[in-house]
């Protein structure tokens, strides 16, 4: 498996640090970059985020991790991506989850009562439809479009890539997916969980390619911050926050074997301190983490 670490930017997203963060990823030949969908926050927005990266570099991926698609219209969605993929072939990463991770965002992405996992599959199937398809005629329960187009297609179809960790959303990764982003699991709940994805894929008779399993894995250098511990409290009440944060680039570096271990091999990295100078993040990242790809 090809080993691949990309880093997410923490407060070098936000618009004043952006463009100078970009440079750095470039000049540094870090894989890729990740930008987290936090409305009511500084961060750039992801598609906006991506667009500025992807043009300002030439060899830099960019992916969205983890952006929300039910409440989104499938087609517009697709347009921004065929776009993308055009201007930049082969550089562009998107993930989408079921709903934001901070409650108070989930009413901008409105879906009908209680359908909202119906939702999401569907519109992952209209999604791919039209990254694929010159022209698609679709008549679902949630969308109808007549002969819609969005341009031309990417000439490599774009892999979809989903997060989440609940049983249904595993399976779904599995059954319409081509790749999973998971996070704040430990090593040996992330084997689990691609165990869960590949019997998915098995059962609806496709296959999740091997090295298209990743993590999202929050690196604390002097830490764990409380508002970090106070987030995991929220999404993992019965967890130790140390076995799902890593201390240190020691503990980074240990935390990415044993998760290679289980099966997976793309990593997001992220600082889980709040505002800090980026640079010297990025420095221990090159030094410490980028040695281990492959």
């Amino acid at each position: 498996m090809r080993v691949r670490i990309g880093i997410s930017l923490g407060a070098a997203g936000e618009p004043a640090g952006f463009a100078a963060a970009v440079d750095l990823l470039e000049a540094t030949g870090i894989d890729s970059l990740w930008l987290p969908e936090l409305v009511y926050g500084p961060a750039v927005e992801p598609f906006t985020g991506i667009a500025f990266a992807l043009a300002r570099t030439r060899r830099l991926k960019a992916g969205s991790g983890i952006s929300v698609l039910p409440g989104r219209h499938p087609v517009l969605v697709a347009k921004q991506l065929a776009s993308l993929a055009g201007l930049a072939p082969g550089r562009v990463l998107p993930v989408f989850g079921l709903q934001p991770a901070q409650p108070a965002e989930r009413a901008l992405f409105p879906v009908p009562s209680g359908q909202r996992a119906a939702v999401f599959d569907e519109a992952l199937v209209l999604l791919r439809l039209l990254l694929t398809t010159e022209k698609v005629s679709f008549d679902g329960s949630f969308f109808t479009v007549p002969e819609a187009s969005v341009g031309p297609l990417p000439a490599k179809p774009l892999d979809i890539w989903l997060g989440g960790s609940a049983p249904g959303g595993l399976r779904r990764v599995g059954r319409l997916a081509d790749g999973w982003l998971g996070s704040l699991l430990t090593p040996d709940e992330a084997g689990a969980a691609v165990a869960v994805i590949n019997e998915a894929a098995a059962d609806a008779g496709r296959e999740v390619e091997a090295d298209h399993f990743g993590l999202s894995l929050p690196v604390a250098l002097n830490g764990i911050p409380e508002a970090l511990r106070a987030s995991i409290a929220r999404r993992r009440p019965h967890t130790d926050p140390e076995l799902l944060v890593a201390a240190g680039w020691d503990g980074a570096r240990r935390m990415i074997e044993q998760y290679v271990a289980a099966g997976l091999s793309k990593f997001v990295v992220r600082p889980a301190a709040g505002p800090q100078p980026f640079g010297s993040f990025a420095d221990g990242f090159v030094r410490e983490l980028m040695p281990l790809e492959s």
